[in-house]
């Protein structure tokens, strides 16, 4: 076999299970949706129970990126993936509030372990057009977020919660295609990174990486409130299940398709313009979407997920140029860190819908892309050629 061709192979292993991962990663939101919607839970448990697994799933992301430097840790692909789908899948029979609570925080243990090994292997393997490479794997993540609520909100509204179990299936699988499929071709480096070194690196680069963190934390705040907002908003427009769960797939899908064209868009041009064009332009077609109606208002929606996310691949590299020796822990920083950022924010929205509804709460939303990209003008160009100036070298 070439070395081309185990790239290649590689690379499709880690992108299909990326996909099942970030399904998961979607699964909470559709479940709270319903819950609301049969007034089971309010608005603000709803968003607290998204919020919990996004700071679990992601807070944590560094600290098992500084381990797969170190150490490697291949198990965490196939045992975090198996973990998260098993404890998902019991959320529908649990009543106890608090222990749901507990339950949705250490399901999200299992994307946090998986994240960093996988994109620190998609870095690895790719020598150069890394931004498209990337972004197509952030790609498959995030049609993975975009079939969760074409499945599981149907499933859910039209059957009841109960069928949760079915998400334990295809964990189950999963595991077991990366336990015996999932690449071998990474060494760990005996002389990475120590921790005191890692400590210095990231003091080393700490202004440009505080700058990235708080446009991703930005960002994803956004975008996670609007997984959790946008299946309730369209439920309590009467909209059925299956018609709600399609108009969030195509506007979740469009943003694997912006990803992607940020990738190549980054490697001609910079990074810097791809984040800073994206976000502004996701707050225009966001803000038009509330003001306008019928198929307008949907192709608007669908266009700022496309370009809200259109920088998502983006961040990733960045963050990997800045701290090129940990990549693993620059991808838990930027997949993780920030992300959980974001993901605790939500709650404070839920509280906001509770109180002025959950329409105001979405308008709220669509204004924070526009102050992530003007914050964005103050990041440098991170090209490949720029990441000594970054880390004052």
């Amino acid at each position: 076999m070439t070395k081309t061709q185990v790239k290649l192979s590689s690379v499709t292993v880690l992108f299909g299970a990326h996909l099942v991962n970030d399904m998961y990663s979607n699964f909470l939101p559709q479940l709270v949706a319903v819950l609301i919607s049969f007034q089971s839970i309010s608005v603000t448990i709803g968003a607290l129970l998204v919020s919990v697994f996004a700071v679990s799933s992601s807070m944590l992301q560094p600290v098992f990126g500084y381990l797969v430097d170190q150490k490697g840790q291949r198990w965490m692909l196939y045992i975090g993936t198996l973990w998260m789908s098993v404890l998902l899948g019991a959320t529908g029979y649990i009543t106890n509030i608090p222990l749901l609570f507990v339950v949705c925080t250490l399901a999200g243990l299992g994307t946090a372990a998986f994240h960093p090994m996988a994109a620190g292997l998609v870095g690895q393997v790719t020598s150069n057009r890394k931004g498209l490479i990337m972004s197509a794997f952030i790609g498959m993540g995030n049609i993975g977020l975009a079939i969760s609520p074409l499945i599981f909100l149907p499933l859910f509204h039209n059957y009841g919660v109960k069928y949760t179990w079915v998400a334990i299936i295809p964990g189950i699988v999963t595991a077991i295609f990366l336990y015996k499929f999932a690449p071998r071709i990474a060494r760990v480096n005996k002389n990475s990174p120590k921790l005191g070194q890692v400590f210095l690196d990231l003091k080393k680069s700490s202004t440009e990486l505080v700058k990235l963190m708080v446009v991703v934390g930005l960002r994803s705040l956004v975008n996670t409130g609007l997984m959790t907002l946008l299946p309730v908003y369209f439920l309590s427009l009467n909209f059925s299940a299956a018609y709600s769960g399609s108009i969030v797939f195509v506007t979740l899908a469009s943003g694997a398709v912006g990803g992607i064209i940020g990738g190549y868009v980054s490697d001609r041009f910079g990074r810097k313009l791809v984040i800073v064009a994206s976000l502004i332009l996701a707050s225009l077609f966001f803000n038009g979407f509330i003001v306008t109606e019928g198929i307008l208002s949907i192709v608007l929606l669908v266009l700022g997920g496309m370009t809200l996310l259109s920088s998502f691949s983006v961040t990733v590299v960045i963050a990997q140029e800045i701290i090129p020796e940990n990549k693993a822990l620059a991808s838990g920083l930027s997949l993780g860190f920030a992300i959980g950022i974001g993901g605790f924010a939500v709650s404070l929205v839920g509280k906001y819908a509770d109180v002025f509804g959950v329409h105001s709460a979405i308008q709220l939303l669509f204004f924070i892309p526009l102050l992530a990209g003007i914050l964005g003008l103050f990041l440098k160009g991170t090209t490949s050629s720029q990441v000594n100036q970054i880390k004052g070298t």
